[in-house]
């Protein structure tokens, strides 16, 4: 589509009673990012109210016309997607405005390939906008759905907003809480907080401020006081600390109400998982409409069933369950498959799930295993016969995912009352046990030791398939490891990828299963929300070692040894062992040492001509690499998981922003 034009959806699909639009961007460093908001209008062109604003702080609508499911990992940027359930939303909305702003001074100018796409109920891509130059903007309307009569239509829109997303919001009828202003007034008088009754969805986060002061004759009468919504992002609270148990001692185990000391097989814990999943996911209902959502499914009531037989030919089949959800009398349903303890997913079994669900109306199929999907690839080694043409959505799921969703439901967002959060934890402590199976990625693969042992001999040539499949194997457990970061942090945390726009995912993996026979390297970047820089992850086949590290830019001004003094001053409590790495111009190698070395004279990191620019700093840790190819003690994928673990919260942690860029002015009087 081009600036300006329109498409009727129903001209391009028969299933856009639903839809995903999805906005999405790139950074040539890696660390761009930016937020979603829609707007609910009328026929004056205004919100009806406050609560017809939907951004980070408000995902949700509590009618499930509109869901912000978060953000995807996409090339080397991001994608953040919106559900639009079009038959839910209310008669007087004769518009949703779909835009995104970025925050702290960045501008949309600064991203490349800046587009949204829209796909419809099964998943089909309809259209696809690109904005050309977005310019110095904070803001943006990506495009518009509006009605024409009993239709929907989409217009591509990209107009700009130099005062972000309260401007934008602002202009559309919004009331924006100004923090300013609020916090050069007297704090009025608190007031007891409503408490949202069980199941009720989402709200923005309301500011009480005080109304204006009224006239003398009115005094008397109780001050009112106005709500509004803040374009402040929420502030985690960190979880309390845990209460002291009453045990007699440490062995005594508490009471669960999802026992895995039972689990003897196979069988016995796909049948287990399945159910506990399930039957949580149907008394929590955020943390269902997080699980169901980027599938395509209302929010509404949902009810979960286990070991449902259905007819196919002389032999039922038995998936492992089944999820249905019913809004406004329609039902949204879905067969779900579930693989634990590393077996993997069969393709005549999907397949042949795939054609029940097309008989019997069924929108999706789920599949859930250990393995986390690539880029590109919806399955991990399922075929499925593209030639029936199914009406059925194909989606998979990893246990690590489902296990991410629930620790940033506990420990950062919230369920809405103390017993949902019980079931909750009572889910991810089953879900973490040895016993489960629900690991997620713990197998590098059958290729992982040949091709270790052949870079170790240089025995392993350009073009062995095998080092594919280690690439891809890497890929995987790459992405696990953003679920587990991020999980832990509240943060999002993405893997990083620096190729061109438009790659494609098997020739890049190509390319680096090459540079792996080459160079006997695997490497990867993370992104991290609020990190000063990309995390680096490489793992050095030929020596056994990992190294994670990050790159600091030198701050715009001041003076190099101000610059070095006070990167060792915020590095005090990381470890002796971290090697700091000045970063010159021209790339060549500038000074280096280990933190122990560099405490007492950080002018050690300055190069010796005192010409010579420095661009940056590099902060690395190097830790033996497991040689096993599962995620044993011992094993590679537990190694690499510590590894980027123990880096961010001993190093990454320490480096703020006012690290990196411009001294404050009790630092400029102290150094």
């Amino acid at each position: 589509m081009t600036m300006g034009s329109n498409v009727s959806l129903s001209a391009l699909s028969e299933h856009v009673g639903s839809a995903i639009v999805s906005l999405g961007w790139s950074s040539p460093t890696g660390e761009g990012d930016a937020d979603v908001s829609v707007l609910l209008l009328d026929g004056t062109g205004k919100v009806r109210s406050d609560a017809d604003f939907y951004f980070y702080n408000n995902p949700v609508a509590a009618d499930g016309s509109v869901q912000l499911l978060g953000k995807e990992p996409a090339g080397d940027g991001s994608e953040d997607r919106i559900s639009f359930d079009l038959t839910a939303v209310p008669a007087e909305v004769e518009r949703i405005v779909v835009a995104a702003s970025r925050y702290e001074g960045a501008r949309f100018g600064e991203l490349h390939d800046v587009r949204v796409t829209l796909a419809d109920a099964v998943g089909e891509n309809l259209l696809r906008f690109v904005i050309e130059d977005p310019g110095q903007v904070s803001a943006i309307i990506f495009g518009e759905l509006y009605r024409r009569g009993e239709e929907w239509k989409f217009r591509a829109v990209g107009q700009g907003y130099e005062s972000g997303l309260a401007g934008l919001a602002t202009d559309f009828g919004v009331d924006i809480e100004d923090d300013e202003a609020e916090s050069a007034t007297p704090a009025a008088p608190e007031e007891p907080a409503a408490v949202p009754a069980p199941g009720a969805p989402p709200r923005t986060t309301l500011e009480a401020v005080p109304a204006p002061r009224p006239p003398a004759d009115e005094e008397a009468a109780p001050r009112k006081r106005t709500a509004r919504p803040r374009t402040a992002k929420q502030k985690v609270t960190p979880p309390r600390a845990p209460v002291k148990s009453l045990a007699e001692n440490d062995s005594w185990r508490q009471a669960r109400l999802f026992p895995v000391s039972t689990l003897k097989s196979d069988r016995d814990r796909e049948m287990r998982a399945t159910s506990v999943l399930l039957s949580v996911m149907a008394q929590v209902p955020r943390f269902g409409r997080r699980i169901t959502a980027p599938f395509g499914a209302p929010s509404g009531r949902m009810e979960t069933f286990t070991e449902v037989s259905l007819p196919h030919g002389d032999t039922p089949r038995r998936p492992d369950g089944v999820i249905r959800v019913e809004r406004a009398g329609k039902l949204w349903t879905a067969l779900v498959e579930t693989k634990t303890n590393g077996n993997a997913l069969k393709s005549d079994q999907v397949q042949a799930y795939m054609d029940i669900a097309a008989r019997r109306g069924y929108e999706a199929v789920i599949t859930l295993s250990n393995d986390v999907a690539l880029e590109g690839s919806p399955l991990v080694d399922v075929k499925i016969d593209r030639r029936r043409k199914h009406q059925v959505a194909l989606w998979h799921l990893s246990w690590a995912e489902v296990a991410h969703q629930a620790q940033m439901l506990i420990r950062h967002e919230g369920v809405g009352n103390a017993a949902r959060t019980w079931l909750l934890q009572d889910l991810l402590h089953y879900l973490q046990h040895d016993n489960s199976g629900c690991h997620g990625f713990q197998n590098m693969g059958a290729a992982w030791v040949p091709v270790r042992n052949g870079i170790g001999d240089e025995t392993l040539c350009v073009g062995d398939p095998r080092a594919l499949e280690v690439v891809e194997s890497w890929e995987r457990l790459i992405r696990q490891v953003c679920l587990r970061l991020g999980g832990e942090l509240g943060q999002k945390v993405l893997p990083a990828q620096r190729t061109r726009r438009g790659t494609d995912p098997g020739a890049r993996r190509a390319r680096l299963a090459d540079r792996l026979c080459e160079e006997g390297r695997l490497q990867a970047e993370l992104r991290v929300e609020g990190a000063p820089g990309l995390l680096g992850v490489t793992a050095d086949l030929r020596t056994a070692k990992l190294r994670t590290s990050v790159e600091i830019p030198a701050p715009d001004q001041g003076y190099p040894l101000t610059w070095a003094k006070r990167l060792i001053r915020r590095l005090a409590d990381a470890p002796a062992d971290l090697h700091v790495e000045t970063l010159v111009e021209g790339g060549t190698g500038g000074p280096r040492g280990t933190l122990e070395r560099l405490r007492p004279e950080p002018a050690d990191l300055l190069p010796k001509d005192g010409t010579t620019r420095i661009t940056g700093f590099r902060l690395s840790l190097f830790k033996g690499m497991g040689s096993g190819r599962g995620s044993a003690e011992s094993g590679f994928i537990r190694s690499v998981d510590d590894a980027v673990h123990r880096f961010y919260t001993s190093v990454v942690v320490h480096l703020d922003a006012p690290a990196t860029g411009r001294a404050t002015a009790k630092e400029r009087a102290t150094v």
